[in-house]
C-alpha cells in the first residue's frame, strides 16, 4: 500500500477540523468542510502524479494539499450535507 494513502485522511482530518475552527466564515457545518478538505488533499495528490513542484511530508503532498483545501473552503456553505 502506498504510503501517502495512510496519511492523507489523517492530514485531511486534522486539517479540516482547523479550518472548522479558524476559518472566518459562521454558517459551515462539518461535513462539508471535512469533504472540501478530502478533495483539496485528493487534488494535491493529483498534482503529485503531475510531477509538478511541491512539499513532500514522508510520501504526503501538503502544500497544494493544503492549498486546493483553503481555496475550496468558501464552498462549504453550500456543500449539501447535513448531519441530524
Amino acid at each position: 500500500m502506498h504510503p501517502a494513502l495512510l496519511l492523507l485522511p489523517l492530514f485531511a482530518l486534522i486539517a479540516s477540523q482547523l479550518f472548522y475552527a479558524f476559518w472566518p466564515y459562521s454558517k459551515r457545518n462539518y461535513g462539508g468542510v471535512l469533504a472540501l478538505t478530502a478533495a483539496g488533499f485528493g487534488l494535491g495528490q493529483a498534482w503529485q502524479y503531475l510531477d509538478l513542484p511541491s512539499f513532500h511530508f514522508g510520501e504526503a503532498n501538503l502544500l497544494p494539499a493544503l492549498l486546493f483545501a483553503a481555496a475550496l473552503q468558501p464552498l462549504a456553505p453550500r456543500v449539501p450535507i447535513h448531519f441530524r
